[in-house]
């Protein structure tokens, strides 16, 4: 079966999915909104399910005997109290090694989000993927469930959770206590968030996350790699004050909008993701961490 790419989707279409994804169009009126799309037998339900993520086929799988893998709990006192997630680490490990704090989109520690962390632990990370969705009982196994349950989250305390999961690698067995950030959509917010209050932080690398407020950018000491899709103007449209508060501020930063590519590029479950997009800014992503993180 020939694999589904944005390229089989109208624009318009995208741009509904993209609504619905991000919360701002409810499922009913993304039904009624693309069935006008909806051609050749096909329906408006059956476009959701073509462009809705697909878990059958990891790139590394749970069961890949290089890893040791499994979740652990660290405290969160400034949170919702107990940080719960995926760590992923190389087997065979000679000493300790970097770690990285793996950021998950707006559906919690889906399966992606996990084969993301097994993938950086192959490259010779400890790697961290929490779920904000733990005090809620969890990523449900359903993303609209998910997406529904993401709503209902306190903010402020799920940030603060972020923030602990990146202090207890630091203080990991395993880890030498240097510390990177990758995040995807909201989690690219959170590693541009957690760039602005954790002073130490080594590096990080948002995937087509939201700006923090250029007031905070002063507080920004990590080295960041940015990655942007050249279709995503939702996100494009901060960029330039970003921009302006990083140069004014003399923060390092590399920013890298990959053209043709629609927001979510880098998640190979989904149609709108782009392989030679998401090989070329995960080839960055690895170099830009083992020359930041050692």
């Amino acid at each position: 079966m020939t694999r589904l790419t944005a390229k089989d989707f109208d624009p318009e279409v995208l741009q509904l999915f993209d609504g619905y994804v991000h919360g701002r169009l409810s499922r009913r009126d993304f039904l009624a909104s693309a069935s006008r799309y909806a051609v050749g037998g096909a329906t408006a339900a059956t476009l959701l399910a073509q462009l809705s993520p697909s878990f059958a086929a990891p790139l590394v799988t749970p069961s890949d005997s290089r890893l040791k893998t499994g979740y652990e709990e660290f405290p969160s006192p400034q949170g919702y109290g107990t940080v719960r997630g995926y760590l992923a680490v190389p087997a065979n490990a000679k000493g300790k090694l970097p770690a990285i704090l793996v950021v998950h989109e707006n559906r919690g520690l889906n399966p992606h989000i996990e084969d993301i962390a097994r993938r950086l632990a192959l490259e010779g990370f400890v790697a961290f993927a929490p779920d904000a969705l733990h005090p809620l009982g969890g990523y449900p196994g359903d993303e609209d469930k998910a997406r529904a349950l993401f709503q209902k989250l306190d903010q402020a305390k799920s940030r603060a959770d972020f923030v602990a999961a990146a202090g207890a690698l630091k203080s990991l067995p395993q880890s030498t206590g240097k510390v990177g950030v990758v995040g995807f959509c909201y989690g690219g917010a959170i590693a541009n968030y957690l760039a602005t209050v954790i002073p130490d932080l080594a590096a990080a690398v948002p995937f087509y996350g939201s700006q923090p407020p250029a007031a905070e950018v002063a507080k920004i000491r990590a080295p960041l790699l940015i990655h942007d899709a050249g279709k995503d103007e939702r996100i494009l449209a901060g960029w330039p004050a970003y921009e302006a508060a990083l140069k004014a501020n003399k923060v390092e930063y590399q920013h890298f909008v990959y053209e043709g590519a629609e927001h979510g590029f880098n998640n190979d479950t989904t149609p709108r993701y782009d392989e030679a997009a998401a090989k070329l800014a995960w080839g960055r992503t690895v170099g830009f961490f083992r020359a930041k993180l050692g």
